[in-house]
């Protein structure tokens, strides 16, 4: 099943599937790692819960939710 990224609970992993963010963002998410079939895991959130911190091969990248509700996975 397909989800958004900032629905992924602290401590779970997923794999991105697409990313329907628009450009330039989209070139950068895909320049930092975001391609699909990338593994991703949350790692924390910030006290109001946005941002969120995400691990994405051997990197830490923190997103705000609007950024990672552009982005679909499959857990």
């Amino acid at each position: 099943m397909k989800h958004d990224l900032s629905s992924l609970q602290r401590g779970k992993g997923a794999r991105i599937d697409t990313l329907i963010t628009k450009e330039p963002l989209r070139r950068r998410l895909f320049d930092l790692g975001f391609t699909p079939g990338a593994g991703i895991r949350c790692l924390f959130a910030a006290p109001g819960g946005d941002p969120r911190a995400y691990l994405i091969r051997d990197t830490v990248i923190a997103l705000r939710n609007v950024d990672a509700k552009t982005i679909l996975m499959e857990e």
